[in-house]
């Protein structure tokens, strides 16, 4: 079956060199490196690290209502252990 395919000249002189170098025709080089690439395995998708929720009780302000710099950093730092270490919030 023929299919035309649109390279950027760059990788056409890139592909035309490598089939000359190895002695053989484009299309050949061309089926290889789709086969190959058919062939593999997609690689898994890495689980994406969310933050916990934080608690909420109705009709209670937030623990942190209007908190320092530091008392932030500080938050920061408490959940960036927690990531580190694989662990969730203490309750």
């Amino acid at each position: 079956m023929r299919t035309t395919i649109d390279l950027p000249e760059a990788t056409l002189r890139q592909l035309k060199a490598r089939a000359a170098l190895e002695g053989v025709q484009m299309k050949e080089l061309v089926l290889g490196y789709v086969q190959h690439g058919l062939a593999r395995r997609p690689a898994p998708a890495q689980a994406v690290m969310r933050s916990p929720l934080p608690d909420l009780v109705p009709n209670k302000p937030l623990a942190l209502r209007r908190p320092k710099n530091a008392a932030l950093f500080a938050a920061l730092d408490e959940a960036d252990a927690r990531c580190a270490t694989g662990r969730r919030r203490a309750r």
